[in-house]
């Protein structure tokens, strides 16, 4: 591939458009606000696709066009049609990678990538969240220090019904007492996932600088790398070894 990361931004975009105090966080969606904070990143090219377009906006040719998809659903998981789900799964494992935020935790790709329910404890209130950074020498912190400070977010907490994380990135501490693995890496096939658990539709998360940081970060991480297509099925004979 070519220095350039294609990067589709796929947003729900139900809860701004259809109720005004989650317009006045994101005027632009959620997705207009991540987009915005990938501007910083110079060898990110970013578009968006929304679950009331046609197929989701998530064509063959679309995924097809797309190095790492990122993913934001809440309220809306039931209406993503399989077709779609089974073209994005596809995609994962021939290596196109995967950012899921926040609420995507009950996303039907995800879910189907994980194998697990995907459910975790929540509470709804102004927690304020401290993630840590565990894992310091990641690629996707870079930048970032020991840790995230946000003032208010929603609240989830262990136990996530997950995989075990091939890498746990950032453990969260709420205000509550409640802990929680919030920044994951996975692979499946060729495909890099990395669950990223910050982002309520009610708070400015996706403004926080930091935040934006690890997104673009997790987006050049999990972008597909060159070498060897995997090939599968019955295989002729490619010669004796080198004597």
């Amino acid at each position: 591939m070519n220095d350039t990361v294609r990067v589709t931004i796929w947003n729900e975009y139900r809860h701004e458009r259809e109720d005004e105090r989650y317009a006045a966080v994101y005027p632009m969606g959620i997705h207009g606000a991540i987009a915005e904070g990938l501007a910083a990143f110079p060898e990110l090219a970013t578009t968006a696709a929304t679950l009331d377009e046609p197929e989701h906006g998530l064509t063959e040719e679309r995924l097809a066009a797309t190095d790492v998809l990122i993913w934001w659903g809440h309220k809306a998981h039931a209406e993503v049609a399989d077709a779609v789900i089974d073209r994005v799964y596809r995609r994962v494992l021939d290596g196109m990678g995967l950012i899921v935020l926040h609420s995507g935790h009950f996303s039907k790709i995800f879910k189907r990538l994980m194998g697990t329910s995907c459910d975790l404890k929540w509470r709804v209130g102004a927690d304020g969240e401290r993630l840590w950074v565990v894992a310091p020498g990641h690629p996707i912190v870079e930048g970032i220090g020991e840790f995230i400070q946000l003032e208010a977010e929603e609240m989830y907490g262990e136990h996530f019904d997950v995989p075990p994380p091939e890498q746990l990135v950032f453990v969260s501490w709420f205000d509550g007492g409640e802990v929680f693995r919030s920044g994951c890496c996975y692979t499946r096939g060729a495909g890099k996932i990395f669950y990223f658990r910050p982002g309520h539709e009610s708070f400015p998360t996706f403004h926080n600088p930091k935040i934006r940081r690890v997104i673009g970060n997790a987006a050049k991480w999990a972008a597909p790398t060159s070498g060897p297509r995997r090939t599968f099925g019955r295989s002729e004979p490619v010669g004796p070894a080198a004597t």
